[in-house]
């Protein structure tokens, strides 16, 4: 199957059908050295951008705050695409521990002012 043929297929999916389709490949995506990994006493065992110590709730925060993947890249010059398409898949899929995670740090940076 190529891309665009995934792609077509991807989009004829219902909400629902994505989700799973979603999951799925953030399954696929977060095993081995690549992809997203937890690690316990690793950045308090958040998900991280494999053999790093780059959060993916971070990179959440950034985007909510109006960065764009190429100044992402700019302020991370050693995570590549795959990377950061691992982050957004696993933000995507795993919704509430990203929410946990950023109102704990929310609730840190506020415990230090």
């Amino acid at each position: 199957m190529t891309p665009a043929e995934l792609k077509t297929q991807l989009l004829a999916l219902t909400p629902a059908e994505k989700a799973e389709a979603i999951q799925t490949l953030t399954q696929t995506l977060s095993t081995g050295s690549h992809g997203i990994t937890k690690t316990p006493g690793v950045c308090g065992g958040d998900a991280c951008i494999a053999n790093t110590r780059l959060p993916v709730w971070l990179f959440v925060s950034l985007r909510r705050q109006g960065a764009t993947d190429a100044e992402i890249f700019q302020l991370y010059p050693d995570i590549n695409a795959a990377d950061l398409l691992n982050v957004w898949a696993y933000a995507e899929g795993n919704q509430e521990e990203i929410e946990i995670a950023l109102r704990e740090q929310e609730e840190a940076m506020e415990r230090e002012i």
